[in-house]
């Protein structure tokens, strides 16, 4: 005797023909469920990683607060970073400049090679209050002394740049004044500073391991012309969720209204994060069609099941089995397909997804090229997050899908009249 119930007893018996272990049709339902829960859960985990880490790295560089000069340099920064500081909810507070130079390689052997960047000045005691600027060095060493610069991974390898390497910086007084004097019709050039590369620096996004070049807030202030001044402070809190930054900034608009001009990093992204969240929800009901489609290929196999066992229901009622009996052991076939399409589909989905980059890199060794280029999708790896709650949903409603694509071939049979079952047959 089985310990099951008979319902599930039969269901399981004829889920498997008599003369194979398989059922052709039971596997191709079963494959169709795990397509669509290990599809949804990997583009969602993969939706989900862009997202996160796109916002730890803006974060990271951007800080969750600036305050900006309204036009001008800000002079009183030192004042500002006191009070700003005295906030509950700041952490730190650190000044920045941010300036487009002319650069010039030096090598020992060729031609040098002109190409412009934009320099960011800091003060190194206080950026790691506020950043992970100083935690993001690949190769030399986090210092900058006079005269120095950390370099940005990509553009260190676009012009061949390596720690202890030196270039030829055009500030733009000095290409002002340059100006000046070509316009006087005066013969006059101003030569070029020379700095020391101090280190390789490795920021997570490609635009800016291509575009950025560090060094401290006084070269900045050189090069870029500011005096004492600053272009801004980066404010980083203790709770950095859009209504805490909002608040924040809110805070700070009435202290400076007129004065300073406050913005934060998720509206200054928020364009490129809401493309993000909205391609991620459309991803979701798209993606879920295919757990809508398996379901009709489910039921599909049930209606076929109910015509060639006409003849077992018309016996199973004549014996006693009630409409809720007969109904009982359809759903549970389509029970039994949806809990091994999504036990399977959530072990290939996770499968899938701790060999995604394994998997990426082999593809683009054999196609020829990269398919997932930092260029474009700013990440050299994949990246990847997978969210509890976004598992339940998926395997719960993949679930129920699958037992409803049961309901109307279970009804269907539940009404079967044992004397019409058995005359037909």
């Amino acid at each position: 005797m089985s310990p099951l119930p008979y319902e599930f007893a039969l269901a399981l018996r004829y889920l498997r023909p008599k003369r194979t272990f398989f059922s052709i049709i039971t596997v191709i339902c079963i494959l169709g469920v795990t397509l669509g829960v290990a599809v949804l859960i990997i583009v969602l985990s993969v939706m989900t990683g862009f997202d996160r880490q796109l916002r730890s790295r803006l974060v990271g560089f951007q800080a969750h607060v600036q305050v900006l000069g309204a036009g001008e340099a800000i002079t009183d920064w030192r004042k500002l970073v006191e009070e700003i500081s005295a906030l509950p909810e700041v952490t730190g507070v650190a000044p920045f400049i941010n300036t487009q130079v002319l650069f010039e390689t030096q090598p020992e052997h060729g031609e040098p090679v002109p190409f412009g960047a934009m320099v960011r000045g800091i003060d190194p005691r206080l950026e790691a209050k506020v950043s992970n600027l100083t935690n993001s060095i690949a190769t030399g060493e986090f210092r900058l002394t006079p005269k120095s610069l950390l370099v940005g991974s990509e553009l260190a390898r676009d012009y061949n740049l390596r720690p202890g390497d030196r270039l030829a910086v055009y500030s733009l007084p000095a290409l002002r004044q340059m100006h000046e004097a070509y316009k006087q019709k005066r013969e006059e050039a101003s030569l070029a500073a020379d700095y020391l590369v101090r280190g390789v620096l490795d920021l997570g996004l490609n635009d800016l391991n291509t575009s950025l070049i560090v060094t401290s807030l006084s070269d900045a202030q050189q090069l870029g012309g500011f005096d004492e001044g600053v272009q801004g402070l980066k404010v980083m809190l203790r709770n950095p969720d859009e209504a805490t930054t909002e608040r924040v900034r809110a805070d700070l608009v009435k202290r400076y209204s007129g004065r300073y001009r406050v913005t934060t990093w998720l509206l200054d992204n928020r364009v490129m994060l809401d493309a993000l969240r909205t391609e991620r929800a459309m991803m979701f009901y798209i993606l879920f069609f295919i757990v809508i489609v398996a379901a009709f290929g489910i039921m599909s196999a049930l209606i076929t099941f109910v015509v060639q066992k006409t003849r077992e229901i018309g016996v199973l009622k004549a014996l006693g089995s009630s409409p809720a009996s007969i109904a009982t052991l359809f759903l549970g076939q389509s029970l039994v397909v949806g809990v091994l399409g999504v036990l399977s589909g959530l072990g290939f989905g996770l499968v899938a997804l701790r060999y995604r980059n394994d998997f990426l890199h082999f593809m683009s060794e054999k196609v020829g090229f990269d398919l997932f280029p930092a260029a474009v999708y700013q990440f050299r790896d994949l990246p990847a997050e997978t969210v509890t709650s976004d598992v339940v949903i998926i395997c719960g409603g993949s679930l129920i899908i699958c037992i409803l694509a049961g309901v109307i071939p279970a009804i269907r049979a539940a009404l079967l009249q044992p004397v019409e079952a058995l005359r037909n047959e």
